[in-house]
């Protein structure tokens, strides 16, 4: 049975600072800032305030989800409204969207918020988006259709985090949902938090310690957390299918099919769902797509409009659900589709693709020099640390920084391009080709891509991990390694350095002890780093 808990006019301030702060300490979240809105600000509210109603859901399989639902003030007996449903983030309680519910509501939607399954007072265990997932929010739909003013034909989902990843996986599953905003989310999962075939190690352990202070792990979680970070690879089969069960890139064709307008954003220094693998998601997506990348880390971009200030996305994200739920003709559809900011933070580029993003051509810097390292030691060049670097790099233009000419050459191997006689804008995802020669079958090595000043401090562009199992020893192999996409500008007068070493904080290293690596540049395959650049 459903139970009304109480009813609560929002129109104190500090119902949203509680939201957002809650919603902060649940995933560690860093601070947040604002940002100007490239785009018109949506219109005025009504001057009614909603309604807000706290509610136990039906799920799936029988349990109750702990919900709240927002309602337009005043509405009329018979009147339906355009219905939004926000699944909540990993770890965070169904309070966290109170203040985006509210202005939604307060323009015309029906908007239905709730714990996500496992979490706090919500039944159930984490299933990590799996079936009962997507199944709740099948079944907070029914509910809100039939307890709700709720308009069955124009039903939007959103979410940050986990909500974004529950919601762009229900929309293959249910062919109602005409409108997404996923946010700060993943497409991949795999990509995500296995790219390189590196386990992600602080992403990974950071996930699972607030999955177990904020919930229920179920068994199939708990036994694959345990593998992943217990490094077993006899059971590596096992965890990349559990992953493809929870990847919308897996079900890109009944996404297609069901025509969704979906709207993807992320930051470019995402520590738990790099940004490469919503890229690649955006470009198989047929129907109506908007994709935007940010400076920051893991959910800073919208942080902000968690707290009800002026946030540019979740600006964009009420205009999406307005032109696609409403019909309104308010130009975001007009918009290139991909809006892009540079970590500079010099404004908002629009592309007509994400092809189109690295446009300018292409740079190439060569390897020709062979590099040996001694594996096993952290040479001092570093990713950073997850869900803080890339916000120091946002606030204060601080990533992670290390002294190249001061990098021990028997751990780190460094190439580095002439000074450049003009500002290099890298736009895209840099990428490394290269050749391996290791002394044992298996090995991790870690690419950095740095912009080099007068004095030799490098600032890190991009980066990403690369491990390899089984490789017969002393024998060569080719590798073609992506970095994490970005936007950064090289001044003029820098330098790039591509720097190599085996360890990094970040993930998990699977270098043998007294194991080397040789990195070379063979005549008829040469080694050199392909750096995309913005179009003059």
């Amino acid at each position: 049975m459903v139970r009304t808990a109480r009813t609560a006019r929002t129109t104190s301030p500090a119902a949203a600072a509680v939201a957002a702060v809650l919603a902060a300490t649940a995933l560690g979240l860093a601070p947040h800032q604002a940002q100007a809105a490239p785009a018109p600000a949506p219109a005025a509210a009504s001057s009614a305030s909603s309604d807000l109603r706290f509610h136990d859901i039906p799920g799936s399989g029988g349990i109750t989800l702990k919900g709240n639902v927002f309602t337009p003030s005043g509405a009329p007996a018979g009147r339906t409204y355009p219905l939004v449903v926000l699944p909540t983030s990993w770890g965070v309680p169904q309070i966290e969207y109170i203040a985006q519910a509210k202005k939604l509501a307060d323009d015309g939607y029906v908007v239905v918020s709730y714990t996500s399954r496992g979490f706090w007072l919500s039944g159930g265990q984490i299933e990590v988006a799996g079936p009962p997932d997507t199944a709740d929010v099948s079944a907070v739909i029914d509910w809100a259709l039939a307890n709700t003013p709720a308009d069955a034909q124009h039903i939007g989902l959103g979410g940050v985090s986990y909500g974004a990843g529950i919601s762009l996986l229900a929309s293959a599953r249910d062919p109602r949902i005409k409108a997404v905003v996923a946010l700060s989310g993943w497409a991949d999962i795999i990509e995500s938090i296995y790219s390189g075939r590196t386990q992600h190690l602080q992403a990974a352990a950071l996930l699972g310690g607030a999955g177990y202070l904020t919930g229920r792990p179920g068994p199939e979680l708990q036994q694959i957390l345990g593998d992943f970070l217990g490094s077993r690879l006899d059971r590596e089969p096992q965890m990349i299918e559990w992953g493809r069960q929870r990847s919308a890139a897996e079900r890109i064709d009944e996404i297609n099919a069901n025509g969704a307008a979906i709207m993807l954003g992320n930051a470019w220094g995402d520590s738990i769902f790099p940004p490469n693998q919503y890229a690649a998601f955006y470009e198989k997506l047929t129907g109506p797509k908007r994709l935007e990348f940010r400076p920051g880390d893991h959910a800073t971009a919208e942080g902000t409009g968690l707290l009800g200030l002026p946030n540019d996305t979740w600006t964009n994200a009420h205009r999406w659900f307005d032109r696609y739920l409403k019909g309104e003709r308010n130009g975001v559809d007009t918009e290139a589709p991909v809006q892009i900011k540079s970590r500079s933070d010099e404004g908002y580029e629009g592309y007509a693709d994400w092809k189109s993003v690295g446009a300018g051509g292409t740079e190439k810097l060569p390897l020709s020099d062979d590099e040996h390292l001694f594996t096993g030691v952290d040479s001092g060049a570093d990713g950073g640390v997850v869900l803080l670097s890339s916000v120091l790099d946002q606030f204060v233009k601080a990533p992670p920084a290390a002294s190249i000419p001061l990098l021990p050459r028997a751990f780190a191997a460094v190439w580095q391009s002439p000074r450049h006689e003009a500002d290099r804008r890298i736009r895209g995802t840099v990428k490394l080709h290269t050749t391996v020669t290791p002394t044992a079958p298996d090995g991790t090595f870690v690419a950095y891509l740095y912009d080099v000043g007068p004095l030799g401090i490098g600032k890190l562009v991009s980066h990403a991990p690369y491990t390899f199992h089984g490789k017969p020893r002393g024998q060569a192999f080719g590798v073609d390694l992506e970095l994490f996409s970005t936007a950064y500008d090289v001044p003029r007068g820098h330098r790039l350095a591509l720097v190599i070493d085996t360890v990094d904080p970040l993930y998990i290293e699977h270098n043998p002890t007294g194991a080397q690596l040789t990195f070379s540049s063979p005549r008829t395959d040469p080694s050199y780093v392909s750096v995309p650049l913005r179009e003059q």
